[in-house]
């Protein structure tokens, strides 16, 4: 059986966004699947990690065509800026720059549904011939962005091959949508193809179960919920810190800023010197201005640790290394549905989560199911500054672990032996 997976992210992309389809690819073979990529040869990756090179599997054949990206044009106005956005990081409304709000309105509005647009034509011309050429049982297409699901959809049109489309994030709900001063008639294109895509599709894919049930209120095409997990790293035999190390792994946006947080961490740090002599606040990733501003305003300067981007294989190091890890989701209705692939290398890291978010979020039942740590909404002050105070005791007394259960069903072998599954349905479905 062979299948052809359309994405943008790919190796040497660093970030979240390259993980879920290079581990599928990485196991496929178990399973009898042989995967076929394509990429783009050329692309404005905001991250690079060279070393995720290594995972692709010996003899993978890996299709790359030329795609014209406008954020390089758009560097002519503010190179950094230009970078920011890219990255995801977008400040508040309050503190954004002329530049920005121009950048943010001409995405928003002329790049729909995002600036990877012009890829899906040359793309659709050059797979369809592929297809014609060779015996492909199943497309697959992945996003964001959610330009790559009209090349999918397209195929689908023309050739009436099964196509399985992968929501990675969801589409018209994603966080940062309503931060792209969309036009109403903007909007309405993206909920126009969105509802085009969904309903095009042999099978749809989402990562959450609340973008599932979003999802079935758009469409009766098949919905299956396929999180994203952890791969068993090679890693060696990784020494906790002797400082109370919190750390977070990933981006920082402007709407992850739980001021409350900060704010328990800081009282802490002035009501038990034993905790300020020995606690650290880590951050590794990209930081927005905003959380930065937010944490040396709340008095944590001095504690705090910031490490930038660092190789897929040195964050999962220093996951293992940490006393705590933090996961934290934009306190938004809207981002309940993220399940950030990092939850899940956490868990197996055995190091105790503090995780921030909305209420009714995905995380918290998955944190609470496997007992990897604590969840809580923004405004709970007393409760999360209770726990981090137990947590700290058990540093004390080196006892701070977590104990987690029933995660082997996340590993990403596990996860590709269900999707394999799901491919061989939908070829036999008519």
């Amino acid at each position: 059986m062979k299948v052809l997976i359309v994405t943008y992210y790919w190796p040497p992309a660093g970030g979240p966004g390259v993980q879920r389809w290079l581990k599928f690819v990485k196991y496929f073979r178990d399973f009898d699947i042989e995967p076929i990529v394509y990429v783009p040869e050329n692309p404005t990756y905001p991250l690079e990690d060279t070393s995720l090179l290594s995972e692709i599997p010996e003899g993978v054949e890996v299709l790359k065509q030329p795609i014209f990206e406008p954020y390089r044009f758009a560097q002519v106005f503010s190179k950094k800026e230009t970078k920011t956005i890219s990255k995801g990081i977008i400040a508040g409304k309050e503190k954004q720059s002329f530049i920005q709000r121009l950048l943010l309105y001409i995405r928003g509005n002329f790049f729909i549904p995002d600036a990877r647009k012009f890829w899906v034509k040359p793309s659709v011309t050059y797979l369809q011939k592929y297809l014609s050429e060779h015996k492909i049982n199943v497309v697959i297409t992945t996003g964001p962005p959610h330009s790559i699901h009209l090349i999918g959809k397209e195929l689908k049109k023309h050739t009436g091959v099964k196509w399985l489309t992968d929501f990675r994030d969801p589409w018209t709900t994603i966080g940062y949508h309503d931060k792209l001063k969309l036009t109403k008639r903007s909007m309405q294109k993206h909920i126009s193809m969105e509802k085009a895509v969904l309903n095009t599709a042999d099978h749809v894919v989402v990562t959450s179960f609340t973008t599932k049930e979003e999802f079935k209120g758009i469409t009766d095409t098949p919905i299956s919920v396929i999180t994203n997990g952890y791969d068993k790293e090679s890693i060696s035999k990784t020494v906790l810190d002797t400082t109370f190390t919190i750390s977070h792994i990933g981006s920082l946006l402007s709407g992850r800023n739980p001021t409350n947080l900060w704010k328990a961490l800081y009282d802490l740090t002035k009501e038990n010197e034993a905790f300020s002599e020995a606690f650290r606040l880590q951050l590794v990733g990209a930081v927005s201005n905003d959380v930065l501003s937010s944490i040396k305003e709340a008095g944590l300067s001095d504690f705090l640790m910031l490490k930038g981007y660092v190789p897929h294989t040195e964050a999962i190091q220093i996951q293992r290394s940490s006393q705590v890890l933090l996961l934290i989701e934009i306190d938004s209705k809207d981002t309940r549905c993220i399940i950030p692939g990092k939850l899940f290398e956490y868990m197996v890291s055995k190091r105790p989560i503090i995780a921030l978010g909305p209420a009714g979020a995905d995380v918290s039942k998955l944190i609470f199911d496997t007992n990897s740590g604590c969840f809580f909404e923004y405004h709970e002050y007393e409760k999360i500054k209770t726990q981090i105070l137990e947590y700290f005791v058990q540093f004390q007394k080196r006892t701070l672990a977590s104990h987690v259960i029933g995660v082997e069903k996340y590993s990403r072998r596990e996860l590709t032996r269900s999707i394999s599954g799901l491919l061989k349905e939908v070829i036999i479905r008519k």
